[in-house]
């Protein structure tokens, strides 16, 4: 497949998330017909939560106890059905593949990716077999025993109650990403009975005794869920949670926070003709901070937070570079772009599941000791304020928004 990214709005666009603009743009979006047969293009709904520029967040505030999952839809790009992959915008998975230099066509066998949410997406398995039907990927279905959904107590029945506030776009995201980067990993798809931290840090010890290599957690809150740390505490499994996506001022969330996970932050990635072939910066939305509750990690070592620092690691979040995904149940109707630290969670586990087996890992402590050139330095870019210093802006080294780079290959990841 051909490597690119259709950016249906221009650089205007781009430049003014990247600039934490705040207004509507003036760019008008590009007008794409529908493949023959197809139902063209479908105007989005109202969502839930905020907007920022041309996006808007897929789920809205939460009450104290409870999580929101951390995506973003683009609202200028009308959702699409009977698309064709050339006229499909956002990254595809040749894209992210060959952004992060990963080994998707030949790893992940034998390995097993779990995605924990909240309610149920009625649709989520045929919507992701739309998806990797797609892209050439192989199929994984509950018949040919690469798919399971479940209930967070490990049962296909009785599924929770159906979603009605956003999170069954957050399923199509997560699996979508877990499709792209390790297409030969079953996939096991741990429902939440609602998006309490109760309910969702259950489905994480679920999704582990099903025997899950990895978990990826698309959500967060306020650092009071860190009373469900225990649950996040699955020595030989990488559990990894998305770090936010309302930047360095809103300070970290849990269960990112968790010294027990990966906390995934957010890149703006763009195509570039350097050697690479691909450029990396800080989104301003990716989620960064000093813990008030979680000790230091004996693994963090830097000098301006003596508490557990996030992120440690990141991918593409900006939604201004975002991600193709399909999705059908409720809010969206076909082909959308979606970004937010959502998209960077379930990326970051499947490049542990494509790097093998976890047993003797120890949480993200090996991304601190990476081999040289294993990961991408993210060197530019910010989430917020914080005097230039690498709390909230892309330096060289550890910073926070984008923790110790982005995958460049596996060997970071073993």
């Amino acid at each position: 497949m051909r490597a690119f990214f259709r950016p249906v709005v221009g650089i205007a666009l781009a430049a003014a998330l990247a600039g934490c603009s705040h207004g509507a743009s003036s760019v008008a979006p590009t007008q794409v017909s529908g493949a023959p047969g197809g139902l063209g293009q479908v105007s989005h709904p109202t969502y839930f939560g905020k907007s920022l520029g041309n996006a808007a967040q897929v789920c809205g505030p939460v009450r104290v106890g409870e999580a929101r999952c951390l995506s973003y839809v683009r609202t200028d790009i009308p959702s699409r059905m009977g698309a064709s992959p050339d006229t499909i915008n956002g990254y595809h998975p040749a894209d992210l593949q060959s952004a992060y230099s990963l080994p998707s066509s030949t790893a992940g066998t034998g390995e097993t990716m779990a995605i924990v949410d909240a309610f149920d997406d009625p649709n989520a398995e045929a919507d992701m077999g739309v998806y990797r039907s797609t892209f050439g990927l192989p199929d994984c279905t509950t018949a040919n025993g690469c798919f399971q959904k479940v209930n967070q107590h490990g049962q296909p029945s009785p599924l929770p109650q159906a979603d009605t506030s956003g999170w069954s776009e957050e399923e199509s995201l997560d699996l979508d990403m877990a499709s792209a980067i390790c297409p030969n990993c079953k996939i096991i798809l741990v429902e939440g009975n609602n998006n309490s931290f109760f309910s969702l840090a259950l489905s994480v010890d679920t999704a582990v005794r099903m025997g899950a290599d990895t978990v990826s957690n698309s959500y967060g809150g306020d650092e009071s869920g860190y009373h469900y740390n225990k649950y996040y505490h699955q020595r030989h499994h990488v559990i990894t949670a998305s770090s936010g996506d309302s930047g360095y001022a809103a300070g970290p969330q849990f269960p990112a926070d968790s010294e027990f996970v990966v906390a995934v932050g957010g890149t703006h990635l763009i195509h570039s003709n350097n050697s690479r072939g691909w450029d990396e910066s800080a989104w301003h939305g990716a989620g960064s901070g000093c813990s008030a509750v979680v000790l230091k990690p004996v693994w963090q070592t830097d000098a301006l937070c003596s508490w557990r620092m996030i992120a440690d690691v990141a991918a593409v979040a900006d939604p201004a570079t975002g991600v193709a995904v399909y999705d059908t149940y409720r809010f969206a109707h076909g082909w959308t772009v979606f970004g937010g630290t959502s998209v960077a969670s379930p990326i970051i586990a499947a490049v542990y599941n494509l790097a093998g087996h976890t047993a003797g890992r120890d949480y993200a402590h090996g991304l601190y000791q990476a081999p040289a050139g294993s990961l991408w330095d993210v060197i530019s870019g910010s989430n917020g304020s914080c005097g230039g210093t690498y709390l909230c802006t892309g330096v060289a080294g550890y910073d926070g928004p984008t923790g110790m780079g982005t995958p460049n290959g596996v060997a970071a990841f073993k």
